[in-house]
């Protein structure tokens, strides 16, 4: 039996994360819903990662095996035409019996993005966070300088995360200013810890608003509490950007 792999992206709008959950709409639930009609059996997914409610995806990454015959292409048809309209498969392609989308990725790339104006714009509401007051890039980004590497990240994932081992590496953090007054935060890293990011994000404001020095990013670190960070920034502006193997 083949092994299919799916690049997919989509709106988290209106799913409670990537996780299969009991009674609620979750992606996997409704790309596996799509294979069950293609394929006329249950068939289970394994992806590269999950996010959480709210949380889009660009490049996210779907292992599944295939009991028909059928070639790569039509199969990015096939579950194109059973996805709903918020769910895009963009690649489909087939891999070896041994592949693992979780355990074989090197790198994650996230990028979360900010409104930064006064005033809000209607149509970002759902895809970035609308922060209103000014921020200084130069400060961030010599407060990010203190993330990247090797570290134990307990400050900056979910305060009641039962996960023991909170040690994690980011290659980088970037930070950019784009057109139409957005900033781009984008934070690679092979894995990371449950809302890391968005704690990251939440906490990289705090600096750009003058309430911290960067400084204070190395010594949460440090402290490793989750109460000495900033607060969680909000899901809509992240975007489960890409994985490479």
């Amino acid at each position: 039996m083949k092994k299919f792999l799916a690049v997919v992206s989509y709106d988290g709008t209106d799913f409670f994360g990537f996780q299969a959950q009991k009674d609620v709409r979750t992606v996997q639930k409704v790309i596996e819903e799509a294979l069950e009609r293609i394929f006329k059996q249950k068939t289970s997914t394994v992806a590269a990662g999950r996010t959480d409610t709210g949380v889009h995806a660009i490049g996210q990454v779907v292992l599944f095996s295939c009991p028909i015959e059928i070639d790569a292409s039509s199969m990015k048809n096939a579950l194109n035409a059973n996805l709903p309209d918020d769910v895009y498969v963009r690649k489909v392609s087939e891999v070896g019996e041994k592949f693992h989308p979780r355990f074989d990725a090197r790198r994650r790339i996230y990028n979360y993005f900010i409104y930064n104006s006064k005033e809000p714009n209607l149509f970002l509401r759902r895809y970035a966070w609308w922060f209103p007051y000014e921020l200084n890039i130069e400060k961030m980004r010599a407060a990010a300088k203190f993330l990247e590497g090797e570290h134990d990240f307990k400050s900056f994932t979910k305060s009641d995360d039962s996960q023991q081992k909170t040690v994690r590496t980011i290659y980088r953090i970037r930070i950019v200013k784009l057109r139409g007054r957005l900033i781009l935060i984008r934070v690679e890293g092979r894995s990371f810890l449950r809302r890391m990011v968005r704690n990251i994000v939440g906490s990289l404001v705090k600096v750009g608003t003058g309430e911290w020095e960067p400084e204070r990013i190395k010594e949460i670190l440090e402290l490793k509490d989750r109460s000495q960070a900033a607060a969680t920034a909000p899901s809509h502006g992240l975007y489960f950007y890409s994985v490479e193997f």
